[in-house]
């Protein structure tokens, strides 16, 4: 299959209700929250992927953030149960609408708790955050589902960040970014991490091979990305950065 297809989820109406932990809570402009919402869709077209909109969710504030209820790699799509009760709702819908795309849907069950956000994947293998929405028993769960498809899955401690891709992700070649203050275990990278000067330049979506997606309030990591030959696309996501979100929670790709 080489369609490239990303599911997302259109904005509650209660947004600015949604859940903020290690950031103190500051007003949400819904209105312009779905503004940018359709920007950062619009990107993701401009780049070549297939938006498909995820049943709307709008009893959960924080449903725009489509990447915690859900994890997909291969032909598996993993269905979350979030450290966050009151998100645990949000998974609604989302079987049918993978099971129509090709996948094998499985579920974690209680007692595990884990969030998309929490699970970074490159290459073969997975890293786990643990000590904010995932809990040793949801990345064991993990461990088993992605056992059998001979991936190496890995916890990371955290204690900074509400989830791991809040603190770090991956460019295209594999280089590991973060934020050094928010990054709680450096070492698990190596050699392979990029320290970056601003926290949402620890952000970016894969697009393609040499084109990453993030946000427009870190300029200067995106002057380094391209000083390292990467086409980068900007999208300005501020309201979703006063939830704690940034360009990865909003979206889930598929086969890209």
């Amino acid at each position: 299959m080489n369609r490239r297809v990303a599911l997302v989820r259109r904005p509650s109406s209660r947004l600015a209700e949604g859940l903020v932990t290690h950031i103190e809570r500051s007003p949400v402009d819904v209105d312009l929250a779905v503004r940018q919402w359709e920007g950062y869709v619009a990107a993701l077209e401009d780049a070549g992927w297939d938006v498909v909109e995820v049943p709307p969710a709008e009893e959960h504030p924080d449903s725009v953030f489509i990447e915690d209820p859900v994890f997909v790699y291969g032909d598996l799509a993993i269905l979350m149960r979030s450290g966050a009760p009151e998100r645990r709702g949000e998974t609604r819908g989302l079987r049918e609408v993978l099971e129509e795309h090709g996948y094998r849907v499985a579920e974690i069950t209680e007692p595990a708790t884990i969030d998309g956000g929490d699970v970074l994947k490159f290459d073969g293998k997975v890293w786990v955050g643990q000590g904010g929405r995932t809990n040793e028993e949801g990345l064991s769960q993990l461990r088993d589902l992605l056992d059998p498809l001979g991936v190496e899955v890995v916890g990371v401690p955290l204690e900074s960040v509400l989830h791991l891709k809040s603190a770090v992700t991956a460019l295209p070649d594999g280089t590991v970014i973060g934020y050094p203050p928010l990054v709680d275990a450096p070492l698990t990278w190596g050699e392979e991490f990029l320290p970056v000067p601003e926290e949402p330049g620890s952000h970016v979506v894969l697009l393609g091979e040499d084109r990453v997606l993030m946000s427009a309030s870190a300029p200067e990591s995106a002057q380094l990305f391209r000083e390292r030959g990467l086409h980068v696309v900007t999208v300005d996501i501020s309201e979703f950065e006063k939830l704690e979100g940034c360009v990865t929670c909003l979206s889930v790709r598929l086969r890209g």
